[in-house]
């Protein structure tokens, strides 16, 4: 019989931006779900274009460092607590980034591509005037641009986050569709020392797969990566953990024996079976 998988590693609460749930109440849900291990990654993309419904996803890191020690005390014998932090990457930004790591001594750091050609994907002002393929391959790109000039993250957030937003989501999204392009993703990842994140928010979104999808999971292991970190990128306590129970048998079935946690940036592996 697989395991449980008893770590979290990508949950956000009212520190983000587009969080509005204490994190303590996050915490109570982690525990009453049985998590042994969750990690807190507040989001910090400077320069997000403006929305009506986000006007910033900047974040008090002294507040949120302090509030995440508290806790940490208090819930010291049922939980383990980690410092984490998702980065909202852009080529420009890539000086800014590396200048904060060296100032804040976080556990585990996730980079993920949330703007591209000034955009955010959740958006359906992304996908106009142009084909969905031809809006999917920018976003793509844009996490190789990325690449090009910042790799001190531990692990790429989902990947193939456009997917859930697009007009058609994963109707006609294939890795063969897009092979080229996703294959110079995973080989720039790997020889970059850059992990993976599974992210079950593709569960959430109802694409019946996690981002990235089996395709992608399959040919980064087929290439030599090792580093998988688990994520539900919960805003709210009943998200926590989603469909978690789905992933040691489909990670398994993608050539997986272990997933990753971090501490003081370091991975550790734990093991599926």
């Amino acid at each position: 019989m697989s395991r449980k998988i008893m770590a979290d590693f990508h949950l956000h609460s009212d520190f983000s931006g587009d969080g509005e749930i204490p994190m303590e109440t996050m915490i109570q849900e982690g525990i009453a779900r049985g998590l042994s291990l969750m990690c807190f990654t507040e989001h910090l993309d400077w320069d997000f274009p403006p929305t009506p419904e986000h006007t910033a996803f900047d974040l008090d890191i002294p507040a949120y460092r302090n509030r995440l020690v508290e806790l940490k005390e208090k819930y010291k014998d049922s939980i383990d607590l980690r410092f984490g932090l998702e980065l909202g990457l852009q080529p420009h930004l890539a000086s800014r980034h590396q200048a904060l790591l060296k100032e804040w001594e976080f556990d585990f750091v996730i980079g993920s591509s949330h703007v591209t050609d000034g955009c955010d994907p959740y958006y359906p002002a992304f996908y106009e005037d142009r084909t969905e393929e031809e809006a999917y391959t920018s976003y793509f790109e844009s996490i190789l641009d990325n690449l090009k000039v910042f790799d001190q993250m531990d692990v790429y957030g989902h990947i193939d986050y456009v997917v859930r937003y697009g007009p058609n989501k994963n109707k006609f999204y294939t890795y063969g569709r897009y092979e080229e392009i996703l294959e110079e993703i995973l080989r720039t990842l790997i020889s970059r020392n850059v992990g993976l994140e599974v992210n079950t928010g593709g569960f959430h979104y109802g694409l019946g797969h996690p981002n990235p999808c089996e395709e992608i999971l399959t040919r980064y292991r087929q290439l030599g990566g090792e580093i998988l970190t688990i994520g539900s990128d919960a805003h709210i306590p009943g998200n926590i953990a989603f469909d978690f129970h789905k992933l040691p048998d489909l990670l398994k079935s993608c050539g997986f024996t272990h997933y990753t946690v971090f501490q003081n940036r370091r991975p550790q592996f734990l093991p599926l079976d």
